[in-house]
C-alpha cells in the first residue's frame, strides 16, 4: 500500500532522454521521454486500444505513436490520431503524470494531478552552494519493500553491526536515542561525546583524536531521508555546544521509490562542508558509501525474505520506536487518502 499524493523520484535527470522508455513507480508502468525542447513527459504505458506499452512505440515530434495500430497521443495523454475514417473515441486517452526536474533528479507525482505542487518537493540545503562538495552513485535496486529501507534510515544503532568497518563504533551500540515527531516525518538522533571517530570518517576529518559525534536520522513522508553526520573535536559538540572550525558535516540524502510491493529503487547522494573541488575525495566517499549501502542491501533483501516467510511473530525493541512511529503515521495518511478517494467515487 502506497501514498499516492506525493512526489517520488522516477529517475536521475540524465536517464530520461528523447527515447521512449518505461519506469515503474508504485506498481504503475509509465512511459517517459523528453519533448524536443527538453520538457519531461510521463504517460500511462498502455495504449487504451489493446494495451501494448507505448514505450514499445515511436516518438513523433512531441507525440507518441503506438507500435500496434498507430494511435497517437500528445503530452497530455489525449489521442490525436487513430486509424479508420471515424472520429477518435472520447475515451482514447491515457493518464499523464506531473513531472519536475530538481537536484539532478526527475520527480513524479503519482496521485491527483490537480494537487501536484513542485514547492512540496523535499528541500535540500547547500545543493548549489559552491563551498560544499557532492558525491553520488548509481541508483540501487533493492529486493525488499521500501519501508524496510525507511526503517533502516531511522535506525542509527544498526551501524554498529552492519557497518562495523565504516560507520560503526562502540558508542553506536548503546548510546540512548531520542525520537522526535515532526509535521512531515520522524527524526531519531543522538550525540555521542568524546568517542573515537568511526573508520570511514577518520579518513576525512581535519582533526586528530576523539570527537563529539551527531547521528541525525530523519525520514519524511512518504519515503525520503536525510542522514546528517557531524564530527567535531571532543568537547566542542552537543546540543548546546558550539561547533569547532574543523567540524565535518556530511548530509546524506536518500530517496526510496517503491517499484512494487517487494522491490525498491534507491537514489542517494552526499553533500559535505569540506574540500568541494577535491575529486579524489568525492570518489573515495562514493566508493566507501556504495560499499556500506551494499551491506545494507544484503541485509534488507534477507529481511524481506525472513519477514515474508516467518513461521513465528517478529518482535520489536525499544530502539525501533522511531520506525514504528513513522509507519503508524504513514499508514494513517494512506488510509485517509483512500477514504477520500472512496467518497469521491460514490
Amino acid at each position: 500500500m502506497f501514498l499516492k499524493n506525493a512526489w517520488y523520484v522516477a529517475a536521475w535527470d540524465h536517464e530520461i532522454t528523447r527515447d521512449l522508455q518505461q519506469v515503474v513507480v508504485l506498481g504503475e508502468k509509465i512511459c517517459v521521454f523528453r519533448t524536443e525542447d527538453g520538457a519531461l513527459v510521463g504517460l500511462e504505458d498502455a495504449c487504451p486500444h489493446r494495451k501494448l506499452p507505448l514505450s514499445r512505440g515511436r516518438i513523433r515530434g512531441d507525440t507518441v505513436e503506438c507500435g500496434y495500430h498507430g494511435l497517437t497521443f500528445d503530452c497530455a495523454g489525449q489521442c490525436v490520431w487513430a486509424p479508420g475514417a471515424g472520429r477518435i473515441p472520447s475515451n482514447a486517452r491515457v493518464h499523464a503524470y506531473p513531472m519536475h526536474e530538481k537536484y539532478g533528479l526527475v520527480w513524479i507525482w503519482m496521485g491527483n494531478p490537480a494537487l501536484a505542487d513542485p514547492s512540496e518537493i523535499f528541500e535540500i540545503d547547500h545543493y548549489d552552494d559552491p563551498t560544499w562538495g557532492i558525491n553520488r552513485g548509481a541508483a540501487m535496486e533493492l529486493d525488499c519493500n521500501y519501508l524496510l529501507m525507511c526503517d533502516n534510515l531511522l535506525d542509527p544503532t544498526h551501524v554498529a553491526w552492519v557497518h562495523e568497518s565504516s560507520f560503526g563504533q562502540s558508542a553506536t551500540r548503546d548510546t540512548p536515542l531520542r525520537v522526535t515527531k515532526t509535521d512531515d516525518g520522524v527524526i531519531v538522533h543522538r550525540w555521542m561525546m568524546d568517542v573515537e571517530p568511526a573508520p570511514f570518517y577518520k579518513k576525512v576529518v581535519a582533526f586528530e583524536g576523539n570527537c563529539d559525534r551527531l547521528q541525525h536520522y530523519e525520514v519524511r513522508y512518504p519515503s525520503h531521508a536525510l542522514v546528517k553526520a557531524v564530527f567535531t573535536p571532543a568537547g566542542t559538540g552537543g546540543p548546546e555546544g558550539p561547533l569547532h572550525e574543523d567540524v565535518f558535516i556530511m548530509d546524506s540524502y536518500n530517496f526510496m521509490t517503491p517499484t512494487t510491493e517487494g522491490t525498491t529503487r534507491y537514489y542517494w547522494f552526499q553533500l559535505r562542508n569540506i574540500r568541494p573541488d577535491d575529486a579524489a575525495l568525492s570518489q573515495l566517499m562514493t566508493d566507501d558509501v556504495q560499499h556500506a549501502f551494499e551491506e545494507d542491501r544484503a541485509v534488507l533483501n534477507e529481511v524481506q525474505v525472513g519477514m515474508r516467510e516467518k513461521t513465528s511473530p517478529h518482535i520489536d525493541l525499544p530502539i525501533d520506536g522511531g520506525q514504528l512511529r513513522f509507519r503508524r503515521q504513514l499508514q494513517a495518511m494512506i488510509n485517509e487518502e483512500r477514504e477520500v478517494d472512496r467518497q469521491m467515487a460514490e
